[in-house]
Protein backbone atom coordinates (compact mmCIF):
# COMPACT_ATOMS: atom_id res chain seq x y z
CA UNK A 1 0.00 0.00 0.00
CA UNK A 2 1.71 3.83 -0.88
CA UNK A 3 0.95 6.08 1.72
CA UNK A 4 3.05 8.75 -0.16
CA UNK A 5 -0.04 10.98 -2.46
CA UNK A 6 1.16 13.61 -5.00
CA UNK A 7 4.88 13.19 -3.69
CA UNK A 8 3.56 14.11 0.46
CA UNK A 9 2.84 11.59 2.86
CA UNK A 10 -0.35 11.12 3.97
CA UNK A 11 0.27 11.65 7.61
CA UNK A 12 1.45 15.17 6.93
CA UNK A 13 -1.47 16.38 5.05
CA UNK A 14 -3.08 15.01 7.73
CA UNK A 15 -1.89 16.90 10.60
CA UNK A 16 -1.08 20.50 8.18
CA UNK A 17 -5.08 20.64 7.88
CA UNK A 18 -5.92 18.82 11.26
CA UNK A 19 -3.51 21.94 13.21
CA UNK A 20 -4.55 24.41 10.95
CA UNK A 21 -8.76 23.91 11.62
CA UNK A 22 -7.46 23.29 15.35
CA UNK A 23 -6.50 26.63 15.77
CA UNK A 24 -8.51 28.60 13.67
CA UNK A 25 -11.38 27.50 14.90
CA UNK A 26 -11.11 29.78 17.96
CA UNK A 27 -10.88 32.70 16.17
CA UNK A 28 -14.51 31.16 14.28
CA UNK A 29 -16.03 31.28 17.78
CA UNK A 30 -15.40 34.88 18.14
CA UNK A 31 -16.31 35.80 14.29
CA UNK A 32 -19.67 34.18 15.04
CA UNK A 33 -20.55 35.80 18.11
CA UNK A 34 -19.30 38.92 16.84
CA UNK A 35 -21.58 38.77 13.64
CA UNK A 36 -24.45 36.96 15.73
CA UNK A 37 -23.70 33.90 13.72
CA UNK A 38 -25.27 32.43 17.27
CA UNK A 39 -27.60 29.01 17.38
CA UNK A 40 -30.31 30.56 19.95
CA UNK A 41 -31.78 27.70 22.27
CA UNK A 42 -35.62 27.12 21.42
CA UNK A 43 -38.01 23.92 21.28
CA UNK A 44 -36.35 21.89 18.58
CA UNK A 45 -32.48 22.82 19.26
CA UNK A 46 -30.75 20.55 21.83
CA UNK A 47 -28.70 22.80 22.92
CA UNK A 48 -29.52 24.75 26.27
CA UNK A 49 -27.21 27.93 25.87
CA UNK A 50 -26.02 30.22 22.73
CA UNK A 51 -23.72 28.53 20.43
CA UNK A 52 -21.73 30.44 17.53
CA UNK A 53 -21.89 28.71 13.99
CA UNK A 54 -19.51 29.57 11.32
CA UNK A 55 -17.41 26.40 12.29
CA UNK A 56 -17.29 25.86 8.63
CA UNK A 57 -14.54 28.57 8.36
CA UNK A 58 -12.13 26.65 10.12
CA UNK A 59 -12.83 23.62 7.89
CA UNK A 60 -12.64 25.97 5.07
CA UNK A 61 -9.43 27.80 6.14
CA UNK A 62 -7.63 24.08 6.40
CA UNK A 63 -9.19 22.96 3.31
CA UNK A 64 -7.58 25.53 1.39
CA UNK A 65 -4.08 25.49 3.40
CA UNK A 66 -4.33 22.22 2.50
CA UNK A 67 -4.82 22.46 -1.36
CA UNK A 68 -2.21 25.26 -1.19
CA UNK A 69 0.66 23.10 0.04
CA UNK A 70 -0.59 20.09 -1.50
CA UNK A 71 -3.22 20.39 -4.27
CA UNK A 72 -2.87 20.56 -7.91
CA UNK A 73 -4.26 23.17 -9.88
CA UNK A 74 -6.18 22.74 -13.26
CA UNK A 75 -9.75 23.39 -14.33
CA UNK A 76 -11.66 20.63 -12.22
CA UNK A 77 -9.81 22.42 -9.40
CA UNK A 78 -10.72 25.96 -10.23
CA UNK A 79 -14.50 24.97 -10.31
CA UNK A 80 -14.66 22.76 -7.29
CA UNK A 81 -13.10 25.87 -5.65
CA UNK A 82 -15.40 28.40 -7.37
CA UNK A 83 -18.37 26.17 -6.00
CA UNK A 84 -17.25 25.59 -2.71
CA UNK A 85 -16.64 29.46 -2.03
CA UNK A 86 -20.15 29.99 -3.48
CA UNK A 87 -21.22 26.98 -0.28
CA UNK A 88 -19.14 29.49 2.08
CA UNK A 89 -20.72 32.47 1.22
CA UNK A 90 -24.41 31.04 1.02
CA UNK A 91 -23.81 29.31 4.54
CA UNK A 92 -22.50 32.41 6.13
CA UNK A 93 -25.62 34.61 5.38
CA UNK A 94 -27.93 31.95 6.46
CA UNK A 95 -25.87 31.83 9.57
CA UNK A 96 -26.14 35.06 10.26
CA UNK A 97 -29.46 35.49 9.04
CA UNK A 98 -31.48 32.37 7.99
CA UNK A 99 -32.21 32.20 4.11
CA UNK A 100 -35.35 30.91 2.77
CA UNK A 101 -35.04 27.27 1.24
CA UNK A 102 -35.75 28.58 -2.35
CA UNK A 103 -32.41 30.86 -1.97
CA UNK A 104 -30.32 28.10 -0.38
CA UNK A 105 -31.46 25.47 -3.76
CA UNK A 106 -30.61 28.46 -5.97
CA UNK A 107 -26.59 28.66 -4.55
CA UNK A 108 -26.94 24.88 -4.52
CA UNK A 109 -27.82 25.00 -8.07
CA UNK A 110 -25.64 27.41 -9.29
CA UNK A 111 -22.66 25.74 -7.80
CA UNK A 112 -23.09 22.47 -8.87
CA UNK A 113 -23.79 23.95 -12.56
CA UNK A 114 -19.91 25.43 -12.36
CA UNK A 115 -18.48 22.26 -11.91
CA UNK A 116 -20.92 20.66 -14.55
CA UNK A 117 -19.86 23.05 -16.96
CA UNK A 118 -16.81 24.82 -16.41
CA UNK A 119 -15.26 21.91 -14.58
CA UNK A 120 -16.14 19.05 -16.68
CA UNK A 121 -17.49 16.92 -13.68
CA UNK A 122 -20.27 14.94 -14.64
CA UNK A 123 -22.04 11.55 -14.09
CA UNK A 124 -21.85 9.73 -18.13
CA UNK A 125 -21.92 6.36 -16.87
CA UNK A 126 -23.16 3.93 -13.72
CA UNK A 127 -22.43 0.51 -12.74
CA UNK A 128 -24.92 -1.24 -10.62
CA UNK A 129 -24.77 -4.69 -9.67
CA UNK A 130 -23.04 -5.36 -12.77
CA UNK A 131 -25.46 -3.16 -15.35
CA UNK A 132 -23.88 -0.32 -16.93
CA UNK A 133 -26.80 2.81 -17.62
CA UNK A 134 -25.20 5.79 -19.73
CA UNK A 135 -26.28 9.03 -19.19
CA UNK A 136 -25.85 11.57 -22.73
CA UNK A 137 -26.34 15.20 -22.68
CA UNK A 138 -28.77 16.81 -21.11
CA UNK A 139 -29.62 13.87 -19.02
CA UNK A 140 -25.67 13.63 -17.10
CA UNK A 141 -26.26 17.63 -16.80
CA UNK A 142 -29.28 17.09 -14.79
CA UNK A 143 -28.62 13.51 -12.91
CA UNK A 144 -25.04 15.11 -11.59
CA UNK A 145 -26.74 18.82 -10.75
CA UNK A 146 -29.62 16.64 -8.97
CA UNK A 147 -27.05 14.44 -6.85
CA UNK A 148 -24.70 17.04 -6.23
CA UNK A 149 -27.75 18.99 -4.43
CA UNK A 150 -29.65 16.00 -2.89
CA UNK A 151 -26.19 14.83 -1.21
CA UNK A 152 -25.56 18.18 -0.07
CA UNK A 153 -29.14 18.84 1.61
CA UNK A 154 -28.85 15.13 2.99
CA UNK A 155 -25.52 16.31 4.98
CA UNK A 156 -27.01 19.62 6.02
CA UNK A 157 -29.91 17.68 7.39
CA UNK A 158 -27.96 15.81 9.16
CA UNK A 159 -26.21 18.15 11.23
CA UNK A 160 -28.69 18.11 14.37
CA UNK A 161 -26.14 16.97 17.22
CA UNK A 162 -23.05 17.73 18.43
CA UNK A 163 -20.01 16.30 16.34
CA UNK A 164 -22.87 14.27 14.00
CA UNK A 165 -22.26 15.83 10.51
CA UNK A 166 -18.62 16.27 11.44
CA UNK A 167 -17.94 12.75 12.40
CA UNK A 168 -20.04 11.19 9.77
CA UNK A 169 -18.20 13.22 7.01
CA UNK A 170 -15.02 12.14 8.50
CA UNK A 171 -15.73 8.68 8.11
CA UNK A 172 -16.90 9.23 4.80
CA UNK A 173 -13.48 11.17 3.74
CA UNK A 174 -11.20 8.75 5.17
CA UNK A 175 -12.78 5.40 4.13
CA UNK A 176 -12.67 7.03 0.61
CA UNK A 177 -8.81 7.87 1.34
CA UNK A 178 -8.38 3.77 2.97
CA UNK A 179 -10.09 2.46 -0.30
CA UNK A 180 -7.76 4.41 -2.45
CA UNK A 181 -4.83 3.42 -1.50
CA UNK A 182 -5.65 -0.23 -1.05
CA UNK A 183 -6.10 -0.37 -4.66
CA UNK A 184 -2.99 1.48 -4.95
CA UNK A 185 -5.47 5.07 -6.63
CA UNK A 186 -3.62 8.01 -5.27
CA UNK A 187 -2.54 9.87 -8.13
CA UNK A 188 -6.17 11.33 -8.24
CA UNK A 189 -7.91 14.35 -7.50
CA UNK A 190 -10.40 12.81 -5.64
CA UNK A 191 -7.44 11.09 -2.96
CA UNK A 192 -5.43 14.67 -2.23
CA UNK A 193 -9.45 16.38 -1.89
CA UNK A 194 -10.48 13.71 1.00
CA UNK A 195 -7.47 13.52 2.83
CA UNK A 196 -7.18 17.26 3.02
CA UNK A 197 -11.37 17.30 4.22
CA UNK A 198 -10.22 14.45 6.70
CA UNK A 199 -7.77 16.40 8.67
CA UNK A 200 -9.57 19.51 8.16
CA UNK A 201 -12.64 18.28 9.86
CA UNK A 202 -10.80 16.47 12.67
CA UNK A 203 -9.11 19.39 13.76
CA UNK A 204 -12.54 20.96 14.24
CA UNK A 205 -14.03 17.82 15.54
CA UNK A 206 -12.00 18.59 18.81
CA UNK A 207 -14.13 21.31 19.43
CA UNK A 208 -17.26 20.06 17.68
CA UNK A 209 -17.40 17.11 20.47
CA UNK A 210 -19.60 16.54 22.87
CA UNK A 211 -19.95 18.91 24.58
CA UNK A 212 -19.33 20.82 21.68
CA UNK A 213 -17.77 24.64 21.91
CA UNK A 214 -19.01 25.32 17.99
CA UNK A 215 -21.47 24.05 15.47
CA UNK A 216 -20.53 23.86 12.11
CA UNK A 217 -23.53 25.94 10.99
CA UNK A 218 -24.89 25.93 7.79
CA UNK A 219 -21.22 27.27 6.96
CA UNK A 220 -19.53 23.98 7.28
CA UNK A 221 -22.54 21.42 6.39
CA UNK A 222 -23.26 22.76 2.96
CA UNK A 223 -19.39 23.01 2.08
CA UNK A 224 -18.84 19.85 3.09
CA UNK A 225 -22.04 18.26 1.67
CA UNK A 226 -20.78 19.94 -1.64
CA UNK A 227 -17.09 18.03 -1.27
CA UNK A 228 -18.51 14.80 -0.62
CA UNK A 229 -20.26 15.11 -3.71
CA UNK A 230 -17.75 16.17 -5.70
CA UNK A 231 -15.10 13.55 -4.42
CA UNK A 232 -17.86 11.02 -5.01
CA UNK A 233 -17.69 12.05 -8.72
CA UNK A 234 -13.96 12.44 -8.93
CA UNK A 235 -13.27 9.21 -7.89
CA UNK A 236 -16.29 7.40 -9.80
CA UNK A 237 -14.40 9.50 -13.01
CA UNK A 238 -11.05 8.24 -11.87
CA UNK A 239 -11.90 5.01 -11.43
CA UNK A 240 -11.15 4.81 -7.77
CA UNK A 241 -14.72 3.04 -7.27
CA UNK A 242 -15.88 0.72 -9.42
CA UNK A 243 -19.48 2.54 -9.37
CA UNK A 244 -20.77 5.56 -7.74
CA UNK A 245 -22.93 3.02 -5.39
CA UNK A 246 -19.41 2.60 -3.03
CA UNK A 247 -18.49 5.78 -1.83
CA UNK A 248 -22.63 6.80 -1.62
CA UNK A 249 -22.74 2.97 0.79
CA UNK A 250 -20.62 5.30 3.18
CA UNK A 251 -22.97 7.50 4.13
CA UNK A 252 -26.24 4.95 4.62
CA UNK A 253 -26.91 6.33 7.81
CA UNK A 254 -27.83 10.70 6.57
CA UNK A 255 -29.56 9.04 3.53
CA UNK A 256 -31.58 7.05 5.54
CA UNK A 257 -32.21 9.41 7.87
CA UNK A 258 -33.56 11.50 5.41
CA UNK A 259 -35.55 8.97 3.37
CA UNK A 260 -37.09 8.34 6.75
CA UNK A 261 -37.81 12.09 7.18
CA UNK A 262 -39.35 12.57 3.98
CA UNK A 263 -41.47 9.66 4.47
CA UNK A 264 -42.81 10.57 8.14
CA UNK A 265 -43.69 13.89 6.80
CA UNK A 266 -45.49 12.89 3.76
CA UNK A 267 -47.50 10.68 5.71
CA UNK A 268 -48.47 14.01 7.94
CA UNK A 269 -48.89 15.85 5.17
CA UNK A 270 -45.99 18.50 5.67
CA UNK A 271 -43.72 19.82 3.40
CA UNK A 272 -40.91 17.12 3.33
CA UNK A 273 -37.94 19.77 2.96
CA UNK A 274 -39.29 22.53 5.43
CA UNK A 275 -40.94 21.63 7.60
CA UNK A 276 -38.76 20.46 11.20
CA UNK A 277 -38.81 18.04 13.46
CA UNK A 278 -37.09 16.24 16.32
CA UNK A 279 -37.58 12.54 15.35
CA UNK A 280 -34.37 12.08 13.45
CA UNK A 281 -32.41 8.96 14.09
CA UNK A 282 -30.45 10.84 17.22
CA UNK A 283 -33.66 12.09 17.92
CA UNK A 284 -34.89 8.60 18.70
CA UNK A 285 -31.68 7.60 20.50
CA UNK A 286 -32.23 10.34 23.12
CA UNK A 287 -35.79 9.39 23.64
CA UNK A 288 -34.31 5.95 24.31
CA UNK A 289 -32.08 7.60 27.47
CA UNK A 290 -28.65 7.48 26.06
CA UNK A 291 -26.75 10.36 26.33
CA UNK A 292 -25.28 12.94 23.75
CA UNK A 293 -21.88 11.06 23.54
CA UNK A 294 -23.74 7.38 23.50
CA UNK A 295 -26.07 8.80 20.79
CA UNK A 296 -23.68 10.02 18.64
CA UNK A 297 -21.15 6.82 19.54
CA UNK A 298 -24.15 4.67 18.22
CA UNK A 299 -24.71 6.23 14.78
CA UNK A 300 -20.16 6.39 14.70
CA UNK A 301 -20.29 2.52 14.76
CA UNK A 302 -23.33 2.08 12.21
CA UNK A 303 -21.84 4.52 9.77
CA UNK A 304 -18.08 2.90 10.37
CA UNK A 305 -20.21 -0.43 9.55
CA UNK A 306 -21.45 1.05 6.26
CA UNK A 307 -17.82 2.00 5.34
CA UNK A 308 -16.90 -1.57 6.09
CA UNK A 309 -19.52 -2.54 3.25
CA UNK A 310 -18.30 -0.26 1.11
CA UNK A 311 -14.30 -1.12 1.67
CA UNK A 312 -15.28 -5.34 1.19
CA UNK A 313 -17.35 -4.41 -2.07
CA UNK A 314 -14.36 -2.27 -3.47
CA UNK A 315 -11.52 -5.27 -2.84
CA UNK A 316 -14.18 -7.46 -3.98
CA UNK A 317 -15.62 -9.28 -1.10
CA UNK A 318 -18.80 -9.06 -2.36
CA UNK A 319 -20.51 -11.73 -0.78
CA UNK A 320 -19.63 -10.36 2.66
CA UNK A 321 -20.38 -7.07 1.96
CA UNK A 322 -24.16 -8.00 0.66
CA UNK A 323 -24.46 -9.75 4.29
CA UNK A 324 -23.61 -7.22 6.03
CA UNK A 325 -25.85 -4.44 4.44
CA UNK A 326 -28.28 -6.80 4.87
CA UNK A 327 -27.78 -7.11 8.73
CA UNK A 328 -27.58 -3.20 8.93
CA UNK A 329 -30.90 -2.90 6.81
CA UNK A 330 -32.35 -5.37 9.86
CA UNK A 331 -31.32 -2.70 12.01
CA UNK A 332 -32.77 0.01 10.34
CA UNK A 333 -35.79 -2.11 10.56
CA UNK A 334 -35.98 -3.03 14.01
CA UNK A 335 -35.24 0.70 14.80
CA UNK A 336 -38.44 1.62 12.49
CA UNK A 337 -40.47 -0.50 14.67
CA UNK A 338 -39.40 0.05 18.34
CA UNK A 339 -39.25 4.13 17.71
CA UNK A 340 -41.12 7.09 16.26
CA UNK A 341 -39.08 7.62 13.17
CA UNK A 342 -41.97 6.96 11.18
CA UNK A 343 -45.05 5.99 12.86
CA UNK A 344 -45.98 7.92 16.29
CA UNK A 345 -46.50 5.03 19.15
CA UNK A 346 -48.99 5.90 21.39
CA UNK A 347 -47.72 4.65 25.23
CA UNK A 348 -49.91 3.60 27.06
CA UNK A 349 -50.82 4.90 30.42
CA UNK A 350 -50.72 3.37 34.02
Amino acid sequence: MNFIVNGHPVWLILLITFLVSFIVTPFAKKVAFHVDAVDYPNKRRLNNVPMPDLGGLSVFAAFLVGYMFFGQGNMQMLSILIGAFLMILMGMCDDIKPLGAKIQFIFQIIAALVVVFYGHITLDELTVLGFNFYFSAPWSYLITVLLIVTIINTINLSDGLDGLCSGISTIYFLTVSIIALILNRAGGLDIILALIMSGSILGFLVHNFPPASIYLGDTGSNFIGFMIAIISLLGFKTATFQSLIIPLIILGTPFIDVLFSIVRRGLKKQNPFTTPDREHIHHQLLKMQFSTRSSLLIIYVVNVLFAIVSILYAIGYTDYAIALYISLMVLFLFIVLKTDILFHHHKKED
